[in-house]
């Protein structure tokens, strides 16, 4: 049985070849939203094998080896790391066309060379080699950040955090630009109790501010946005059931709330969540706006289903799903009440809904700016999508009702650091698209003229949105 992830994979035409080798495959990478850990990057030191870099954290693979009855303690149990490998090998070869098929094996050829098939005949063997691999010099975190050609990171990170590991890296390694994002999504959470009545000390501890009231959080925040944009942070990042609406209540009803609920009274912060929330972001996205920084939203999950394995093993532990919301008229009033106060940055829309593709696809046009190509966006496919039939849709929305010359890209969106063939996926893809049309007559046979629409897209569209 021959093996299939040859050198022409996904290319399904001597142009689309011609391409990805000379307008795509050498690209260096921005991989501006993902979820790697700074302190791994700085510290820089190996992994003991390849469950810990790979099988670690990975929501993807639980979810397929929980489809295939793999018992719990394979997966986020206490089964010894080489035992949880074997079981995520017997089951690969049960996820033919899932993406996870193309994903584990492309991660097994680069960068560890094992150009075979994983299964339970194999696993011990891989196990054994990568692991080995993974002990030597060339394999630590910040060598394999090198051989995926990676120029610029996007870790995602909370604004109560120092960043220290961001400060050394800069000091360290200045081949890889690894910059903060500013995440805030634990400030919005004011129903939660304890939990954001903690939040809130710690976030009036760092930024110095004791927080009474809605000014002096803002305050606060505005302290941390400060410190976020002096440690080189150009993008912020906001995960969202959807786009909050301003509610039925006053500000001074909202900010009486926020007072009495950091007194420990919890009576009323359900009703005042969504109105709460739509101030404190809007307020936020003028704050990115004077930075300059890229604003992204993720917009439409459904988390935590599973409320028996949320309390048993914790959230993003792969119980989340797609969800069906309204997106589309506060996602409007939203983005307008920033333009009309001149108050709009760069904006990045991540949809998880399929059905709603067209929805987000048609919103960017109506607030794009003079002088930035693509001010807004209608990111890349995401989570449940980043799949090549999800990819190869989002792109041809994108292409029908935007413009895709203007596409920022790709992105791995993974908190492992071995996703980066999640590029190459997705540039492969690309080039076969095009490639398709010129053989269809509906694009001219000019591969200069095309092939420099698919390195902008790549490479040089990203390098030039995440300017700081």
């Amino acid at each position: 049985m021959s093996y299939f992830l040859n050198d022409n994979f996904l290319l399904q035409s001597d142009i689309a070849v011609v391409l990805y080798n000379d307008y795509a495959k050498d690209l260096p990478i921005i991989d501006y939203h993902n979820h790697l850990s700074p302190q791994q990057i700085t510290e820089n030191k190996n992994f003991e094998n390849i469950t810990k870099v790979w099988l670690k954290g990975d929501h993807y693979k639980w979810r397929a080896m929980r489809a295939y009855g793999i018992d719990e303690y394979f997966i986020t149990g206490n089964a010894s790391d080489e035992d949880k490998f074997r079981k995520w090998a017997e089951v690969v070869p049960n996820t033919l066309r899932n993406p996870l098929f193309h994903w584990t094996h492309m991660e097994l050829k680069n960068p560890f060379d094992v150009n075979e098939y994983l299964n339970a005949a194999s696993a011990d063997r891989i196990y054994k080699e990568t692991t080995e691999k993974l002990q030597q010099e060339n394999f630590r975190p910040q060598s394999l950040l090198n051989n995926y050609n990676v120029e610029m990171l996007g870790t995602t990170d909370d604004p109560t955090d120092d960043l220290s590991f961001h400060q050394s890296m800069r000091q360290q390694n200045k081949e890889i630009d690894v910059k903060p994002s500013f995440r805030p999504d634990k400030i919005f959470a004011i129903s939660k109790g304890d939990s954001f009545r903690d939040y809130v000390r710690k976030l009036s501890e760092v930024s110095k501010v004791e927080i009474s009231d809605l000014n002096t959080l803002l305050e606060a925040l505005q302290k941390r946005v400060n410190f976020f944009d002096d440690m080189g942070c150009v993008a912020s990042d906001h995960g969202l059931l959807y786009i909050p609406q301003p509610g039925k209540h006053s500000l001074k009803e909202i900010n009486h709330v926020f007072f009495t609920v950091l007194l420990g009274d919890d009576e009323e912060a359900k009703d005042v969540e969504e109105g709460y929330t739509h101030y404190i972001l809007t307020e936020l996205c003028k704050m990115y706006y004077e930075k300059g920084w890229a604003q992204q939203f993720h917009l439409g999950a459904l988390r935590n289903n599973n409320t028996i394995k949320l309390k048993e093993i914790g959230t993003d532990t792969g119980y989340d799903s797609i969800g069906d919301y309204p997106q589309a008229q506060a996602l409007s009033a939203f983005l307008n009440n920033l333009e009309n106060q001149q108050k709009l940055t760069k904006t990045i829309l991540y949809n998880l809904n399929p059905a709603d593709n067209a929805v987000f696809g048609s919103m960017t046009g109506n607030f794009q700016g003079e002088g930035i190509k693509g001010k807004i966006q209608f990111g890349s496919a995401w989570w449940f999508l980043d799949q090549l039939d999800g990819m190869e849709q989002q792109i041809n929305t994108l292409s029908n009702l935007g413009l895709i010359s203007t596409f920022i890209g790709m992105l791995t969106d993974s908190r492992s650091f071995l996703s980066f063939p999640r590029h190459e996926y997705f540039r492969r893809l690309l080039c076969n698209l095009f490639a398709e049309d010129i053989r269809k007559g509906l694009l001219p046979n000019d591969l200069k003229w095309v092939g420099g629409i698919i390195s902008d897209i790549c490479y040089h569209n990203a390098k030039s949105y995440f300017k700081n």
